[in-house]
């Protein structure tokens, strides 16, 4: 769907990864603080920006430790949904 991997909790995507960049579902409350992180961007591979996913660039994620950061978010907002 996305031409990357995705990674599912519940059946609900959380995270995955599309040519060099993150890509992850954070929701609509937590997307503009999302967007307002360094090399973060809204997701809008189809031309129209998805309001609860973003990007997020390379330059980003090269520490474990922002990598876990950036996934762990994802983690919250999808295991806050109900199961498929």
């Amino acid at each position: 769907m996305f031409g990357g991997i995705a990674f599912m909790i519940n059946g609900n995507m959380c995270c995955g990864v599309s040519r060099e960049d993150l890509m992850l579902r954070v929701g609509a409350a937590d997307y503009e603080a999302a967007l307002s992180q360094p090399h973060a961007r809204p997701m809008d591979f189809t031309g129209r920006p998805m309001k609860s996913m973003v990007f997020v660039g390379p330059a980003a994620t090269k520490e474990g430790k922002s990598l876990a950061a950036w996934v762990d978010r994802a983690c919250a907002f999808a295991s806050s949904l109900p199961p498929k």
